[in-house]
């Protein structure tokens, strides 16, 4: 699979090429504007790890407690760097 990265503003004048390269290439392309990711087109059937996904995957995993001391401290200290999304419609 190959990552395309374009700004907006070529996606846009592109945008018919950019849907069929991702349909019938199998191509992603990262929308990038002011050299920050914005957007991603790519094929509709491109498997996406949700929430629900992660949650069961992560229900059959068996930890010693050594482990899951370890994991809860990563996952509290991956939470620390996280941002809350910014809201550019308010």
């Amino acid at each position: 699979m190959n990552d395309v990265i374009l700004s907006v503003t070529e996606a846009a004048r592109n945008f018919a090429d950019c849907v069929n390269r991702a349909h019938y290439q199998n191509q992603t392309f990262t929308l990038v504007k002011n050299g920050v990711p914005f957007a991603r087109i790519m094929p509709a059937g491109k498997p996406l790890c949700r929430g629900r996904d992660l949650a069961r995957a992560l229900s059959r995993v068996e930890l010693s407690p050594a482990e899951a001391r370890a994991w809860l401290r990563d996952l509290k200290a991956s939470r620390k760097t996280l941002k809350p999304p910014i809201d550019r419609w308010k």
